[in-house]
């Protein structure tokens, strides 16, 4: 298959996965008032595995659980469960608009903890990136203008540690499948929001359920849809593409919970965008000059 039909089918995966990851927001935030938060969790991931299991199933790959990194395996499982009990309570306080701007700070988190932990390199265009990124949150939030909500404290630890389960991504990717890292995050998921679910159960309603149920699948889509796009492209290429969520969550926002994202939402995201960027044309620059490099070693 050509690069360029690479491309864009690398591309298409990704707005499918935004728009269904839409779905699956706007679905946890419909049910989230009338469902505890960890049935919540308990609920999509039965129905997330379940249907990993499914496909698996219909591609004829078996269900691979041996891991190289046990530790790493299992804090990346709880600083994901921590990170989006952050997200998904922090859109009780605000907007599915307000809440997608503000998490894609997380890129710039992961350039920092690459230089941290992967002893990669910020450039100078890294540096001006995440300069970007943090003058793009500030004008979202507004310090000393609006009082800065409970809200955004949690979708900025979510971020935060939405970077780390990246970084630790990386480390376990090199040696492990994505669906055995996958199968791990549901397992594990689903032993932790049981555990929390048992005590605070409530019978869930006909209409709680069809909502769980679109979670899930949303949610498994998602995965599976981005893991395609990081298979058949670079990830600098489609890094862009992810900010289409935050257009899909305004119009899902705006239609079912009338929603209207106010002038600095978008001004702040469109900074952000810039810096993601900035930080995504740098990577294509960097890769190009290493095949470039391995070709004229090649001759």
């Amino acid at each position: 298959m050509s690069l360029e039909k690479n491309n864009r089918k690398g591309i298409l995966y990704v707005l499918i996965g935004m728009a269904v990851f839409s779905i699956q927001d706007a679905s946890i935030k419909w049910i989230f008032n009338d469902t505890a938060l960890y049935e919540l969790y308990f609920g999509r991931t039965i129905i997330a595995f379940l249907l990993l299991l499914i496909f698996m199933k219909y591609k004829n790959i078996k269900l691979n659980l041996k891991t190289h990194y046990p530790f790493l395996t299992t804090l990346r499982v709880l600083l994901f469960f921590l990170g989006f009990s952050f997200f998904y309570i922090s859109l009780t306080f605000m907007t599915l608009s307000m809440a997608n701007a503000l998490f894609f700070s997380s890129p710039f988190f992961i350039s920092i903890f690459s230089k941290i932990f992967l002893k990669e390199k910020i450039g100078i265009r890294r540096f001006s990136a995440i300069v970007m990124g943090f003058i793009g949150m500030l004008i979202i939030i507004r310090p000393g203008m609006i009082e800065v909500s409970l809200g955004v404290y949690m979708i900025l630890a979510s971020s935060f540690l939405w970077a780390l389960v990246i970084i630790i991504t990386k480390k376990l990717s090199k040696d492990e499948s994505a669906l055995t890292i996958l199968s791990y995050q549901y397992i594990f998921m689903f032993l932790i929001s049981f555990v929390f679910a048992i005590f605070n159960w409530q019978s869930p309603s006909l209409e709680t359920l069809i909502y769980l149920f679109l979670a899930g699948l949303s949610g498994t889509i998602f995965h599976l849809t981005s893991y395609q796009a990081y298979k058949i492209v670079d990830v600098s290429l489609v890094q862009p593409y992810f900010f289409l969520v935050l257009v899909f969550a305004s119009i899902l926002g705006y239609f079912v919970f009338n929603e209207i994202p106010d002038i600095y939402t978008w001004i702040g995201a469109g900074v952000i965008f810039i810096g993601i960027l900035i930080i995504s044309v740098r990577e294509i620059q960097i890769n190009k000059n290493i095949v470039n490099k391995n070709l004229n070693a090649d001759l």
